[in-house]
């Protein structure tokens, strides 16, 4: 996330970056770690959050664990976050360096009921997803579209969800200039007077 971080500083915003390691920590905990830093960024005024993968789902189960009382992002996005059990989690789900990678993280990638028990964001959130994975024979995702690891079935949250595609893969959709350029448009950057480091917005 360095690149897109360095991109939204250059425009005013300021970035913070949360790091986790799956194999190391469980879901629930990483997800409670990122709660708490929420709590800190909520106190210092408007900000805005942005996951990349399995990243949005621990913002979305983050999200779900603030008191009411604490002050929610203005925006939400979620870059290639598999928002239903993805295909390829299943497939692998029992393969040794699998679980040893991705620990619980990718055990509940596997399991459908465990992404659809995370609650649903309470914000206003935009999903990205590349669309430049194989289709066709021999492919995983058949003729559907997807970014080589997840599909863009997979990426919707809800029924009516509009999608942002990209014909890029996966692993480094945020690097992508127009990724930075949407979430400076969307989160109302774009155009306006570089702000002063006390008053920029956060990511």
């Amino acid at each position: 996330m360095a690149l897109l971080a360095a991109r939204l500083k250059r425009a005013g915003v300021q970035p913070r970056l949360f790091g986790y390691l799956p194999a190391a920590r469980s879901f629930d905990a990483i997800a409670e770690r990122l709660a708490r830093r929420l709590v800190v960024l909520a106190g210092e005024g408007e900000y805005l959050v942005i996951g990349h993968s399995l990243g949005g789902l621990l913002l979305r189960a983050a999200l779900g664990r603030l008191e009411a009382d604490v002050r929610r992002p203005g925006h939400l996005f979620m870059l290639a976050t598999p928002n239903r059990s993805p295909r390829l989690a299943r497939r692998f789900q029992r393969h040794p360096l699998y679980r040893w990678w991705t620990g619980d993280a990718g055990q509940l990638l596997a399991d459908p009921d465990r992404v659809v028990a995370i609650a649903p964001p309470a914000v206003p959130y935009t999903l990205v997803a590349g669309v430049s994975g194989r289709r066709g024979k021999g492919s995983p995702f058949a003729d559907e579209p997807n970014d080589w690891i997840v599909s863009l079935g997979e990426v919707r949250l809800g029924g009516d969800d509009h999608i942002v595609t990209l014909p890029v893969g996966h692993t480094f959709l945020m690097n992508y200039r127009q990724v930075a350029d949407l979430i400076l448009e969307r989160a109302g950057v774009v155009g306006t007077k570089r702000p002063e480091p006390r008053d920029a917005p956060r990511a």
